[in-house]
């Protein structure tokens, strides 16, 4: 029977060993989400490291990378390098005895190491194992997966910026967090697939798939309409006004979505006869005659700031909102009760960290752990390893944990 590594941890997914041989954000993100609602994580690094280690600034106090911070807690470190053949044996039996392997390297990069899904599923028939790439295992094996390039090869650059200006890039590393959304969903989807039927099986994601498929209404005006969309600014291609509008001090986002919002919009900015007008009448008028509109909103929200116009666009039932700073918008989600700022692990080495982004009524996410230091487990998981199975030193401050899977023989060989 299976013996969990850590019966200490509470959660969902407690009891679960996720061996982490991904690295920068797509894996890390999505091990990240697991080893909140309880799974246990062991992250494999090279003896250099996570990348997100020197990836910097902005660093903490103490010269830590915050970029590596912000998706590494509540896993512990070990340094295994793939070269040396008894840290390979270690990082086999790790496969050996885990229920999920996340890695991201080339496609076939880990083949000639046996740690490829068919050289782990020999030994251990029940592992979920998902690999993330950038343009999947077919023709783009060979393409590197980074970010940036997906954006611009996807096409989201060329929606991104002014119409007569360059193509931008999103603010963040948006189909690296998508990858790593989609695969926990998909890791979660296969274990109840096991729970069923005791297989595991291996998963396939890629930033590219994700960016086609979290292009939504982009992606789905060329595929079933064979419109190719363009840059627009701050425009919406379907809705007006969906976008910022000047006010007597800044601007203001203002998203009537529909036309009930629109009246109300008009109401409250003096303004009903717009509502009324043949123009503006519909969703579709008022997208197809945004040049005659616009420059009717914005000389009736110059009479007021965009903090005044907010409260009572608000209190009308009208969306709309400042264009926030990170700081403000972090301090917005916490006045209103969100508490996004949570602390990993206990006493010294506890950090500030942004909470889980599910709030769970009776398995909530919990944070016993801080990002680790380079190895700072390593000693610790390599004894486990090189020793019969038995459960690690429990997490300390994990609070006690709900029991693990009780049908151990759905999980293939013991561990």
């Amino acid at each position: 029977m299976r013996q969990p590594l850590n019966q200490s941890r509470p959660g969902p997914l407690a009891g679960l060993l996720v061996a982490d041989f991904s690295r920068v954000l797509a894996g890390p993100y999505c091990t990240m989400l697991l080893a909140d609602l309880g799974a246990d994580v062991i992250k494999v690094e090279s003896p250099a490291g996570d990348d997100t280690r020197r990836w910097v600034p902005p660093v903490t106090k103490d010269g830590v990378s915050t970029y590596f911070l912000g998706i590494n807690r509540n896993k512990r470190s070990v340094v295994l390098d793939l070269r040396d053949g008894t840290d390979l044996g270690r990082a086999r039996e790790l496969a050996r005895r885990a229920d999920i392997f996340v890695q991201n390297f080339k496609p076939g990069g880990l083949a000639k190491y046996g740690l490829d899904y068919e050289s782990v599923r020999a030994a251990n028939e029940a592992i979920i194992y998902a690999s993330i790439s950038g343009f999947g295992s077919g023709g783009g094996k060979d393409l590197p997966g980074y970010d940036l390039m997906v954006q611009a090869m996807s096409g989201l650059m060329s929606l991104t910026g002014d119409p007569d200006g360059p193509p931008y890039r999103a603010g963040i590393s948006l189909f690296d967090v998508m990858a790593g959304l989609h695969t926990t969903i998909a890791i979660l989807a296969a274990l109840q697939h096991r729970t069923l039927t005791g297989a595991g099986q291996h998963l396939e994601s890629s930033l590219l798939a994700s960016a086609m498929s979290g292009m939504v209404n982009q992606t789905s005006a060329y595929v079933t309409g064979g419109v190719v969309p363009f840059r627009m600014g701050n425009s919406h291609p379907s809705l007006f006004p969906y976008e910022p509008l000047p006010t007597a001090d800044k601007e203001l986002i203002v998203t009537a979505g529909n036309d009930a919002q629109f009246r109300k919009l008009c109401e409250v900015i003096g303004a009903p006869e717009l509502a009324a007008d043949p123009r503006f009448a519909s969703s579709g008028d008022r997208t197809a005659n945004r040049d005659e509109l616009r420059p009717l909103l914005v000389e009736r929200l110059a009479a007021r700031t965009s903090a005044e116009w907010f409260t009572d666009l608000i209190a009308a039932g009208v969306p709309c909102g400042p264009i926030n700073t990170v700081d403000a918008g972090v301090e917005f989600a916490t006045g209103i009760g969100l508490e996004p700022v949570v602390t990993a692990g206990q006493g010294e080495k506890a950090r500030p960290a942004v909470r889980h982004p599910v709030t769970f009524s009776a398995t909530p996410a919990s944070y016993p752990l801080p990002p680790p230091a380079l190895d700072e487990h390593g000693d610790q998981i390599r004894g486990w390893l090189s020793a019969p199975p038995a459960p690690l030193p429990p997490v300390p401050g994990a609070g006690q944990a709900g029991a693990g899977r009780a049908d151990a023989g759905q999980a293939g060989a013991a561990r």
